[in-house]
């Protein structure tokens, strides 16, 4: 059993579950404003610097998770397609193309924005949006899209499956209460913003 799954993350997939996917054939498009598009395979992203994020996934559904997300930085996906300065915002597609999220480019470009293909050092099941999912710990976590097939570079911002269907296009993460997956799933309060501490109570 996974990490998460010892965690009790919720498994939740708006378009219903992928089932088995095949993480050695797996690539990713980039297209839209670069100047060398490409499609990066699994191979490939590994074989590309790897940065790990100790940060938290926190829903909209009010549970958050923290643990060692890892995988490529997006900002060095866009360095390598060459992403014109035209570019205003990132879109994720997952598998499957029903599921798509759209994020600035500024925190497309964030230190800890990833292509995360896992978490404390497993790789990431299906379940939780592997082998490669959005890793945005800045917004709340349909920004994260899972399993992630391909990636649009564009010069607007599209509302993606969940805006349309009236979640808030930025996506800021709202103060209140949150199910601390890490603490059994405590209630714990939350200020606004990318939850790293929790408000004394």
């Amino acid at each position: 059993m996974s990490r998460l799954k010892d965690l009790n993350t919720p498994v939740f997939w708006a378009e219903g579950h992928p089932g088995s996917l095949d993480r050695e054939g797996w690539e990713i498009n980039v297209t839209g404003l670069c100047e060398a598009p490409r499609t990066f395979a699994w191979k490939d992203l590994l074989s590309m610097p790897k940065t790990v994020a100790d940060a938290r996934l926190t829903s909209v559904t009010r549970f958050s998770v923290r643990g060692r997300w890892a995988g490529v930085r997006v900002s060095d996906i866009l360095k390598e397609v060459r992403a014109t300065p035209a570019v205003t915002h990132v879109r994720f597609w997952s598998v499957r193309s029903v599921y798509d999220t759209s994020i600035p480019v500024g925190t497309a470009i964030r230190e800890r924005t990833l292509l995360a293909y896992e978490f404390d050092g497993e790789y990431l099941e299906e379940d939780y949006g592997g082998p490669v999912r959005a890793f945005v710990p800045y917004l709340w976590g349909y920004k994260s899209a899972k399993s992630v097939v391909r990636i649009e570079l564009m010069d607007h911002y599209l509302s993606g499956y969940w805006e349309k269907r009236g979640y808030t296009d930025e996506a800021y993460i709202e103060a209140g209460l949150v199910r601390d997956m890490n603490e059994g799933g405590r209630a714990r309060r939350i200020a606004d913003g990318e939850v790293i501490d929790f408000i004394s109570e």
